[in-house]
């Protein structure tokens, strides 16, 4: 119980204090329970639709697999949950059953927001792996490998949520989660700025010696720009994950400093809070909808999908 309470007030979700009004509530509670619905539909329909596209490397389609189950799950049992929790305002729910559902709530949104930013992170990591290393990046980053290295922090992260939870405190969970946000954000700038110094660099380097009228590859320009295409359609979804997960980092750095100060917050802050959780969650609707607007072979294999399921009815 008194974990429960310390949630409550680093989070403000419990009846006491700045708790949201009736309307506020129900608003939070209907948006998550429609973002819910779109998220595990679209992110199930892109599960589907991947094992038609054949054109992506199988390691890096598997780390698209991972990313649509999570965010799947994040539809399917994340979010109802957190709209249960909204629906307190509204409905009554004894203090014990709250706590109970908070603590699931916490642990769920921990794991499963944790590993779908591990995967945005390490698809980044992958495309940076495939300008560097070359020919050499279908030796080295093997569908074996990703599955072990995805595997090992599925059980890392789920076993250090009730670890952290248990032995460091509620605050000290929470600060990991601001931590370990940061860190991969800031890994997958880094590896994009990375990627797109170095095509800037080549494509000076095939500009001179075109130029120069040297001889020049014709099969090299080809694959870049493919590279290139591909680059570009998956950056628009590390720059969606950046765009939800910020607000989030700023509010809860910003809660976490003003927790001991009195007269600090009142509904304001709770609304802003609850509207940084909401777009976390909805990061999770728009990566299918990105997927089917920037990669051309994905929209088309959902397109066909849906087609078949229609004729099917």
């Amino acid at each position: 119980m008194s974990s429960c309470l310390v949630y409550g007030n680093f989070t403000s979700t419990l009846r006491e204090g700045n708790t949201l009004s009736a309307e506020a509530a129900a608003f939070y509670a209907a948006l998550n329970i429609f973002l819910s619905i779109t998220a595990f539909l679209g992110n199930a329909l892109i599960l589907i639709a991947l094992r038609k596209v054949s054109s992506v490397h199988p390691p890096t389609k598997l780390l698209f697999r991972c990313l649509a189950v999570t965010d799947l799950c994040v539809g399917l049992i994340a979010q109802p949950i957190y709209a249960t929790l909204m629906m307190n305002a509204v409905t009554t729910i004894k203090l014990n059953i709250f706590c109970n559902i908070l603590l699931v709530n916490f642990a769920l949104t921990f794991i499963l927001c944790g590993l779908s930013i591990f995967t945005s992170t390490a698809i980044s990591v992958d495309r940076l792996l495939a300008l560097l290393l070359g020919l050499r990046y279908r030796q080295v980053v093997t569908i074996r490998r990703v599955r072990a290295v995805t595997l090992c922090f599925w059980l890392t992260v789920t076993s250090l949520t009730g670890f952290m939870h248990f032995l460091g405190g509620p605050r000290f969970s929470y600060t990991a989660g601001i931590v370990f946000t940061m860190v991969c954000l800031f890994i997958s700038v880094l590896s994009y700025t990375k990627i797109f110094l170095a095509l800037r660099k080549q494509q000076v380097y095939a500009q001179d010696q075109i130029y120069q009228g040297q001889p020049n590859d014709e099969g090299i320009p080809l694959i870049i720009a493919r590279y290139k295409k591909t680059v570009f359609s998956i950056a628009w979804v590390q720059l969606a994950l950046v765009a939800c997960y910020s607000p989030y980092i700023i509010s809860a750095i910003t809660i976490r400093m003003n927790a001991n100060k009195d007269g600090w917050g009142g509904m304001g802050a709770r609304i802003i809070w609850e509207a940084s959780l909401t777009l976390v969650f909805l990061n999770s609707t728009l990566n299918p909808i990105l997927y089917c607007w920037k990669i051309t072979e994905v929209r088309r294999a959902v397109k066909d999908t849906l087609r078949q399921f229609c004729c099917s009815r």
